[in-house]
């Protein structure tokens, strides 16, 4: 949880906000299918439904305030998979940061699966 203090008081920002807007921004890059994730079993990579795809996104709390994001994704065939990462890059950081004032630090993005 991230809380951020301001004269009117203190704003409370939770994990799973964080990670349903960390997704959503990644999923509406170019070339993105949607979130995924590795079955319990260490089984094959399964596409999230849009109300689970908070389980794609890790979110760490860094010591000054800000965060680090690891998203996992799956991707369309024939796209340009270092354009689709930076592109997912510099969206989700900025539209995380301007949409709860939380700096992003880092976001890494894991292209786990081609989906067709």
């Amino acid at each position: 949880m991230v809380k951020i203090m301001n004269d009117s008081g203190e704003i409370s920002i939770t994990n799973e906000v964080l990670t349903y807007l960390a997704g959503d921004a990644a999923t509406s890059c170019f070339g993105v299918k949607g979130m995924v994730a590795c079955s319990k079993e260490g089984g094959p990579w399964q596409l999230l439904r849009r109300e689970s795809m908070s389980k794609g996104v890790v979110v760490r709390y860094d010591d000054e305030g800000s965060v680090s994001l690891e998203l996992h994704i799956g991707v369309g065939p024939g796209v340009n998979l270092s354009a689709v990462a930076r592109s997912i890059m510099k969206d989700t950081g900025y539209k995380l940061e301007q949409s709860t004032g939380v700096p992003v630090r880092k976001v890494d993005v894991y292209i786990d699966t081609i989906i067709r």
